[in-house]
């Protein structure tokens, strides 16, 4: 599903020159767009909540407690302006430094891996065949919006024009387009590893032990206790470069983003400020709130997981919707039917995923409350209209809006022919 979701935006970006927010600028109404906006703005925030506040806890475990979990904060966030002068000396020397980051998690967790003595051959066997029951749907639900984030896919078309490519010429993009696919392979590759790592580790300490409840901050304890003191160490330097890898994300996806959907002209240090302090404050409060409630933490953790989930279609819908497009991608490069198939298949398979956890939620948490079941039903529908809208697409919605007033009128008492429904000319 990522692969195919990266491949989409990679393909748009090289295509048209533009990238995902601009061509929803240009394609969807104002009130459609802001909106859209607005969700993946929710969908960067609850990302950084959950980075920040990881880099600030593997700051808290690495510093024995000296740094407190707030400060660890504001470390983090001031360290995106490095990220501006990283930038500024070259956007491959922004790679090399992900890059980087991105081997430590990998070797970090990879450590953990082999000193934990997890079976690789339970491993393998659960990815073929996978299994869970109904009461692990939510955590399923999780994992699918921390993997594929909705602003990554808008980021992921954005950072493909960085690339020096004869656009003139189709056989040029199309070889561009190849190696981007090469990449994002190898990008999901190494996701899928150390995410089998790191489940796999706390698996093999935990499951079925009465360990109770295991979180971000006292994950480095229970390692220790169980591994060795030396597992605390290396897992807040995996946690570390993952918090680190995820703030860069979500300071160029919130760039690209705003940027795109509002065409905003400032320049860039002044546009890292707005959108890192759109991010950086609500975090700040979490870490304030929950500075002293693990369980709570953790539990936010989750439900902001399953948030990337919901927000998901407002990424997914528009990439398959605009790639699909011939008059917008060109006939050379417009998905073939398989493709879309395949793309609203997944977008399916995601809406009727987040049905199901919206049922868990219904079943667990508002029984007995009929206001706040009430409340659910009326997000839910405006939800499902909204998605429905940008699955049709504003063009059909407008064509159908036109034919509904083009039809036949009926004639009044006084010989005039009434409008079928009232409405303001243009």
């Amino acid at each position: 599903m990522g692969g195919a979701l990266q491949l989409l935006a990679a393909k748009l970006g090289v295509a048209t020159g533009q990238h995902l927010a601009q061509h929803c600028r240009a394609e969807y109404p104002r009130f459609p767009r802001l909106l859209m906006w607005v969700m993946i703005e929710i969908a960067i925030i609850g990302c950084d909540i959950q980075e920040v506040i990881g880099s600030a806890i593997a700051i808290f475990i690495l510093s024995k407690g000296v740094i407190p979990l707030y400060a660890g904060v504001i470390i983090t966030a001031l360290d995106s302006f490095l990220l501006l002068l990283i930038d500024w000396l070259g956007v491959r020397r922004l790679e090399a430094m992900f890059g980087v980051l991105v081997g430590v998690m990998a070797i970090a967790f990879g450590v953990m891996f082999a000193d934990a003595g997890v079976n690789i051959g339970q491993v393998l066997e659960g990815i073929a065949i996978p299994r869970m029951t109904r009461s692990s749907v939510h955590y399923a639900v999780a994992i699918v919006g921390a993997i594929i984030m909705p602003h990554n896919i808008y980021l992921h078309s954005a950072l493909v024009q960085s690339r020096n490519i004869s656009r003139s010429k189709v056989a040029r993009k199309k070889e561009a387009i190849a190696y981007f696919s090469m990449e994002s392979a190898l990008a999901l590759l190494i996701s899928l590893f150390i995410n089998l790592c790191v489940v796999s580790v706390f698996a093999k300490g935990f499951y079925g032990k009465g360990a109770g409840d295991i979180g971000l901050k006292n994950a480095g304890d229970y390692l220790g206790e169980r591994f060795g003191s030396h597992m605390t160490f290396i897992w807040a330097l995996g946690l570390l470069a993952a918090g680190q890898t995820s703030t860069m994300t979500g300071t160029y996806s919130g760039q690209f983003v705003m940027g795109g959907f509002l065409n905003l002209n400032v320049v860039k240090w002044q546009r890292i400020a707005i959108t890192r302090s759109a991010a950086i404050a609500p975090t700040l409060l979490v870490a304030l709130a929950f500075r002293n409630q693990d369980t709570k933490l953790d539990s936010l953790n989750e439900w902001i997981n399953v948030l990337q989930s919901v927000q998901l279609p407002f990424a997914l819908i528009p990439v398959l919707a605009m790639t699909s497009s011939e008059r917008i991608m060109g006939a050379a490069f417009v998905n073939h039917w398989m493709t879309s198939t395949i793309g609203w298949t997944i977008a399916a398979g995601i809406l009727a995923i987040n049905a199901s956890d919206v049922y868990e939620f219904a079943s667990n948490e508002v029984a007995g409350r009929l206001w706040v079941l009430g409340l659910l039903i009326a997000a839910v529908a405006l939800y499902l209209t909204f998605v429905l809208y940008l699955t049709i697409g504003p063009i059909r919605v407008r064509r159908w809006h036109s034919r509904l007033q083009s039809k036949p009128r009926e004639i009044g008492n006084d010989g005039q022919i009434e409008p079928l429904l009232p409405h303001n000319e243009p």
